[in-house]
């Protein structure tokens, strides 16, 4: 008798003392870790016969103007007014490009055409001007597994470009996260793949930052292809900055897969890919686009919605391309998951007013904010490219 008034008396004991192990003993990753090139980024432009580098300002009478880059340094970027060589003013530098008569540029005659140079601080957006765009999730292999994904998935993404100088929010209680992408545009709207193959097309660098808060609380880990939770997290305001310049190839797909992205967070890296390592590359991101517009399947602010309003690419939409391995988000720890359940039991288990899952999530995000793993006020996210410029963010209040 004596012997199992023991075991029921130390049972609990020695149950505690293992679930204290065990939340002692997880691990409490602040990041994802990313595989880096052994290379450090070099940036410079692709020579002007493989691409045409554009960055457009607003000149001194108010108006858009289209520069055609030829030289950047951190600062500034040096080049010529497309005006210059027959283009006109406007907002649409596809336009701009088509107008002008860069051919003894690209031949390299120097002519008497007069260079100017505007602070990298000064330029506009390189994305169009919509405030609706198709955004990528896990296509690149890497992230979709830190992400547990099987699939590529696609979603509305809403809010205005901001420039490759620029602020993001870092709200209080908001778990705020940096993704860097690839993103193209168009010079014609896509209805179809011979429009995409018809099109002239321009590759920038993007930003893409994201409130999981939103997704731990609406994503559906089982289907993601539902995008439930991505355009709610991902159309925050400033959450869509861009690089400085907008790259037009004649190879798109050549210059595509060797374009290089980096992010570094206060100096440190976090990311580093090739656009050649997506899963799908943008044709097949249209293609695949193009095919999911006939219902409104995604979920923004209590409303459901089409992936693109009128079942085509903008031409005031942008195409994203997804991002790489190194993001912060991680999913929930071992000692999150203990003391989710502890707290459950605390407050009556399934006799309380929440059920496990609404406590897992509130105890998850109040550890990670607790432990300060995501941005901070005052912290800077620089996406860098090998020959798309780069792009600053400061993290405020």
């Amino acid at each position: 008798m004596r012997k199992w008034v023991g075991i029921v008396l130390t049972a609990p004991v020695l149950l505690g003392l293992a679930v204290l192990a065990a939340w002692a003993s997880a691990p409490d990753p602040s990041f994802n870790p990313a595989s880096f090139e052994q290379r450090p980024l070099a940036q410079r432009l692709l020579p002007i016969e493989e691409a045409a580098t554009l960055a457009q300002f607003i000149g001194p009478d108010g108006t858009h103007s289209t520069m055609i880059v030829l030289a950047a340094d951190e600062s500034s970027v040096t080049g010529v007014d497309l005006t210059r060589l027959g283009a006109q003013t406007g907002e649409d530098p596809f336009a701009a490009l088509a107008q002008a008569n860069i051919t003894p540029l690209r031949q390299g005659e120097q002519g008497d055409w007069p260079q100017l140079t505007v602070p990298i601080a000064d330029l506009l957006p390189s994305a169009p001007a919509g405030g609706r765009h198709i955004g990528t999730g896990t296509n690149f292999p890497e992230h979709a597994e830190e992400a547990s994904s099987t699939a590529v998935f696609q979603f509305p993404k809403f809010g205005i470009a901001t420039p490759a100088r620029t602020q993001v929010r870092a709200e209080s209680g908001i778990l705020l996260d940096y993704e860097v992408e690839l993103c193209m545009r168009f010079d014609r709207e896509i209805a179809n793949l011979a429009d995409f193959d018809a099109a002239t097309k321009g590759i920038f660098l993007c930003g893409d930052f994201t409130n999981r808060n939103a997704l731990v609380h609406l994503a559906d880990p089982d289907d993601l292809d539902s995008g439930s939770g991505f355009s709610d997290a991902k159309s925050g305001p400033d959450f869509f900055p861009t690089g400085p310049f907008l790259v037009v190839p004649r190879d798109w797909q050549a210059v595509a897969r060797d374009l290089r992205m980096t992010t570094s967070l206060n100096g440190e890296p976090r990311q580093d890919a090739r656009g050649g390592e997506m899963t799908l590359d943008f044709r097949a991101l249209a293609e695949k686009a193009l095919a999911d517009m006939a219902r409104p399947r995604f979920l923004f602010r209590g409303d459901m919605h089409l992936l693109a309003p009128h079942g085509r690419i903008e031409r005031d939409m942008t195409l994203m391309s997804g991002t790489a391995e190194g993001t912060i988000f991680t999913p929930p720890s071992r000692a999150d998951i203990i003391e989710a359940g502890l707290v459950y039991a605390r407050n009556l288990g399934p006799f309380g007013e929440r059920d496990f899952m609404d406590t897992a999530r509130n105890r998850f995000i109040a550890n990670e904010l607790a432990g300060a793993h995501f941005l901070q006020p005052g912290d800077i996210v620089r996406h860098g490219s090998n020959y798309l410029g780069d792009i600053e963010v400061l993290v405020t209040q």
